[in-house]
């Protein structure tokens, strides 16, 4: 079953426009990647999905068009959004940052044991669960973004550069719990991702964007094997 589909979708900024008919698709517990040089529209996508930029053309989630929906009844429907540059709210504790997550949430036992399975995924943040968003590490950081939309109780998580700006191993651990959050709860997930590598670990099939339109489409596997991929992406 498909749960999210994009067809034709356009954004600009101002007079500048980003996405020029994008279509693609996220299977229900599907998760899909969007690879792409530096200013082709991946992170564009992404709002254009959740509501931060104005788009036209289909955006169907779930069997409902969400397309000019604000961010937070886009939210409502089940969808979560860890944007690039993680969003952390700094004078926040941990624990509160990951509250906020929760705020449309009513079910406090449930709320209570989403916490517990964040702090379990992610032991760093356990101990530094009173501390300030702006006292972690940016790995902590990453950490404490995907935990916060984890707490939405998503059906979708829309990802962006989860490893940006991460050293290797801190971004390899940070995957690792993003892939068992996939397999233990079945959220779909539609993933931003400069390190194809990373993402190529973490997603079925991926589409590569150019100047705002999709390029190439295809399994993992089959992406992986083409030689203009592992020149561009794979560093091979």
């Amino acid at each position: 079953m498909t749960l999210l589909e994009l067809e034709d979708v356009t954004a600009s900024y101002g007079p500048v426009q980003v996405l020029d008919g994008v279509t693609l698709s996220v299977p229900e517990n599907g998760a899909v990647g969007i690879l792409g040089a530096n200013g082709a529209g991946k992170t564009t996508t992404l709002r254009a999905i959740s509501g931060t930029v104005r788009a036209g053309g289909r955006i169907v989630f779930d069997g409902k068009d969400i397309r000019g929906m604000r961010p937070d009844q886009v939210a409502a429907q089940g969808i979560a959004h860890v944007p690039e540059g993680r969003g952390t709210l700094g004078d926040l504790t941990v624990r509160e940052n990951l509250m906020v997550g929760a705020y449309l949430r009513k079910d406090r036992k449930g709320i209570d044991e989403d916490v517990d399975y964040c702090l379990d995924l992610f032991p760093n943040l356990r101990e530094r669960i009173t501390s300030n968003a702006s006292a972690l590490s940016g790995g902590e950081q990453q950490m404490l973004a995907v935990s916060r939309g984890i707490m939405s109780k998503p059906r979708l998580m829309l990802l962006d550069e989860a490893s940006l700006g991460l050293a290797p191993s801190t971004a390899k651990n940070v995957y690792d719990a993003i892939r068992r959050l996939r397999v233990e709860s079945g959220i779909a997930m539609l993933v931003v991702e400069q390190n194809a590598n990373l993402a190529f670990t973490l997603v079925d099939t991926a589409t590569v964007l150019e100047t705002g339109r999709n390029a190439l489409t295809g399994s993992s596997a089959e992406l992986k094997g083409m030689d203009e991929i592992r020149r561009a992406y794979l560093g091979g």
